[in-house]
């Protein structure tokens, strides 16, 4: 039996144990998804522990995503996002992966959203801004970063620009500035992401509704509540909505893929997903 696992401080509250246990039945995989919780400072030995215990994949969530790219063989993106949230033990090493680019990628590709040559904003700088940025920016959109601290949408510009745009035809355009940015670029922009926690425990929204508008595609990496004050806006102002289970989902299809393999099975993990949200 192939054991897989997510390790973090909480993960009591997760939702990637159902979600993959499901794939597993999907397909009828001898396998079982477990949690690891190490002191909030373990998280390297956390995963030296996993290695040792003959685990052969890891999740990551927080504190941990930073702490153990010095416990693994970060592949050139995870490198680049400075965040692991996958790990893959088959091999000598432990490879790290960061697979939230592929969850922000993936989200948009199924709704059908267009992201080469777009105009993009992405509000927050931590670890889901990071992956909607690097995830916008290869497809050689016109980004702009907002964040509370503009300096630090202004590291991560700086960031994402070095590492993307000498690699694209069409190299990508990145600005930052603070949370008043927005104003200036949210009603030109073509696709917009919430990479931020505001809307998860209150009925607030980062962005004033009187910015959004008919064509714009919203991605609110918030998954609880589904449908946040962000997402009512932008679905009332004629937007495209995509709530952030999407975003969960397919970040764990790329990890159960990398792991095992398979095609995922798609539907049963979003099944799973949403009957534990409901």
């Amino acid at each position: 039996m192939d054991v897989y696992g997510l390790v973090g401080n909480p993960v009591g509250h997760s939702l990637s144990p159902p979600m993959h246990e499901a794939a597993y039945d999907a397909l009828g995989l001898d396998a079982r998804y477990v949690t690891f919780e190490p002191d909030a400072e373990d998280g390297a030995a956390a995963v030296d522990a996993a290695a040792t215990l003959g685990v052969a994949g890891l999740n990551v969530t927080v504190p941990f995503k930073r702490d153990v790219l010095e416990a693994v063989e970060p592949d050139e993106l995870a490198a680049e996002v400075g965040a692991v949230n996958t790990i893959d033990f088959a091999g000598d090493v432990p490879r790290g992966y960061n697979t939230d680019v592929a969850g922000v990628r993936r989200s948009f590709d199924h709704h059908g959203v267009e992201r080469e040559g777009a105009a993009a904003v992405v509000v927050g700088a931590g670890g889901a801004g990071r992956a909607a940025a690097f995830a916008l920016a290869e497809a050689s959109v016109s980004l702009h970063i907002a964040n509370r601290t503009a300096e630090r949408a202004k590291a991560l510009a700086s960031a994402v620009r070095a590492s993307v745009s000498d690699d694209l035809d069409t190299p990508t355009a990145v600005s930052a500035g603070g949370l008043g940015s927005l104003a200036e670029h949210v009603p030109a922009a073509d696709i917009l992401v919430n990479a931020t926690t505001v809307g998860m425990e209150s009925d607030e929204t980062p962005v004033p509704a009187e910015y959004l508008h008919e064509g714009l595609a919203v991605l609110d990496a918030v998954y609880a509540p589904l449908e946040t004050r962000l997402l009512r806006d932008a679905g009332a102002a004629g937007a495209t909505t995509i709530d952030g289970a999407w975003m969960l989902l397919y970040q764990g299809v790329e990890a159960f893929e990398r792991w095992t393999g398979e095609d995922a099975p798609v539907d049963a993990m979003n099944d799973a997903l949403r009957a534990e949200l409901a």
